[in-house]
């Protein structure tokens, strides 16, 4: 999973949410830099897009970022590094490699459950600290086909309405099987199983009119 802002706007409901969100994430970054004298984050996920666009506050000569996707491009952002990998086994990395390890929006695509078990496992093994975000199982609008209930609907009806129409993000697939990859490409959780992933952390929401949206665990 890439991280994009292409289809943010400035003024956009969901950029003022990823800006608040980084806002928090800054600090636990300036937390590090009072006991550190370099800070490195990890990001599972992320881009360099998404750090140039939030990471403008940052101290980028004490900061650097490592973001691992499955497939990378070149980067020209100074203290910012591309590398492949799968954040469900980074044995690349040793533990504690990091100071702080950042994902935001990508827990609910690495697969079943047993996927972000091991992906959770390695975020805890990789940092003291980390920041991982994700969307509400319990909000009513699936953020991705921005369909009011689509994921609490049976996944025979969600792939059969993708064939059908475009929703959201997601393009109208043209098969079964790639309607059913579509909708398993998402699979959102709750607080409950936050917890059971993240027991370390403190688990708090982002709210939209009242209602929690989202997910952050932060230890």
């Amino acid at each position: 999973m890439i991280y994009s802002t292409k289809n943010l706007r400035p003024d956009g409901l969901d950029n003022r949410f990823r800006e608040r969100r980084f806002g928090l994430f800054a600090k636990i970054v300036s937390e590090t830099l009072k006991k550190n004298q370099s800070c490195r984050i990890l990001d599972l996920g992320g881009s360099e897009e998404y750090w140039s666009r939030y990471g403008k506050g940052l101290d980028w000569t004490r900061v650097s970022v490592c973001s691992v996707n499955r497939t990378v491009a070149p980067v020209k952002m100074p203290g910012f590094e591309a590398v492949v990998g799968d954040a469900r086994r980074l044995d690349q990395f040793a533990d504690n490699s990091f100071d702080i390890v950042h994902s935001n929006s990508v827990i609910e695509h690495v697969g079943k459950w047993n996927d972000m078990v091991a992906m959770a496992e390695e975020v805890r093994r990789l940092a003291p600290r980390y920041f991982v975000q994700t969307p509400y199982f319990w909000f009513p609008i699936e953020p991705h086909a921005r369909f009011m209930c689509f994921h609490w609907l049976p996944e025979s009806w969600r792939y059969r309405i993708i064939m059908r129409r475009r929703c959201g993000f997601w393009e109208r697939q043209p098969d079964v099987g790639k309607a059913v990859r579509q909708v398993q490409s998402a699979c959102m959780i709750d607080k409950r199983q936050m917890h059971f992933l993240f027991p370390d952390a403190d688990i708090s929401f982002e709210r939209l009119m009242g209602f929690p949206k989202s997910m952050i665990a932060v230890r």
